[in-house]
């Protein structure tokens, strides 16, 4: 017992401010807190305490500012151009595309235009070249209306069709000369029908001047002119008559060929697939 306390007290000598001795034989437990302050010390963790978190702020200097205002204004204006330039590139693409659907709603595909074109040019180069010593009016019409009438001949569908959509432009913007080009064309029409009747009138009186005439020689002389002239008159619309009946016949002919080729057609495919079938069914039982 004696020994049990004499190496606790050698334990309070020696062990410092704080130090903690347990008598384990004894039961004596020494606790040692003040030391010579008399201040209360905390009692020191096992594990080592975690490394702070260093947080580091970038302050931007008024150079690097700067820059990126000027860096930001150039990016915003080359982004606004890219998109003008851009706009400007659609608006061309679907003038394009605008223009190439009217050029192949104009042109007629059932018309050819490589020769076509060329019998145009050679007759607008007649044109000018035949009124070459002539006035300047004429110099100045005759060419543009040798070219209008051989287009309306060589590509009449074609011609139609670049007329109408002229007068669908001139209805659109130039709707008082749309009129007047109207009254124009109505008066033309009516100069035409009057002109064809005049000449139908011509050749009337005409004829009826032949026919007295020849009714007269008939009784002058004698001679049955008339006759030989109706009968010349009724062979001439016989031979119409026959010209019409072979065109028929050989419109019909050619029909009948076309439906023998179509019959001809299907039968040689029934019969490539026919032997096409019994190839694979060979094949199979191989």
């Amino acid at each position: 017992m004696n020994f049990a306390r004499q190496r606790l007290l050698k334990t309070v000598k020696f062990g410092g401010v704080g130090s903690v001795s347990l008598g384990a034989a004894s039961g004596v437990v020494l606790l040692s807190s003040s030391g010579p302050s008399g201040q209360t010390k905390e009692k020191l963790p096992i594990y080592p305490h975690p490394d702070p978190e260093i947080l580091l702020q970038e302050v931007p200097s008024e150079l690097e500012k700067q820059i990126g205002v000027v860096r930001r204004e150039i990016t915003s204006r080359y982004r606004d151009a890219h998109k003008q330039v851009q706009g400007l590139v659609d608006r061309w693409i679907n003038v394009e595309h605008a223009v190439e659907n009217r050029v192949k709603a104009i042109i007629s595909p059932e018309e050819s235009l490589t020769p076509s074109v060329l019998y145009i040019g050679v007759s607008t180069l007649t044109g000018s070249i035949l009124t070459r010593s002539r006035s300047i009016p004429l110099r100045l019409i005759f060419p543009p209306l040798l070219f209008a009438l051989s287009s309306a001949h060589f590509l009449p569908k074609t011609t139609s069709n670049f007329t109408s959509y002229l007068g669908s432009l001139e209805d659109t913007y130039f709707p008082t000369l749309a009129q007047k080009h109207d009254v124009a064309k109505a008066h033309s029409a009516m100069t035409w029908d009057r002109a064809k009747e005049a000449v139908e009138g011509a050749r009337r009186s005409v004829e009826g001047g032949v026919l007295g005439g020849v009714e007269k020689m008939q009784k002058v002389t004698g001679l049955k002119v008339g006759e030989v002239w109706k009968l010349s008159e009724e062979k001439q619309g016989k031979v119409v008559e026959a010209v019409k009946a072979l065109e028929e016949n050989a419109k019909e002919a050619e029909v009948h060929v076309l439906e023998a080729a179509k019959v001809v057609e299907k039968k040689t495919e029934e019969a490539v697939s026919d032997a096409e079938t019994k190839k694979e069914e060979t094949k199979r039982l191989v």
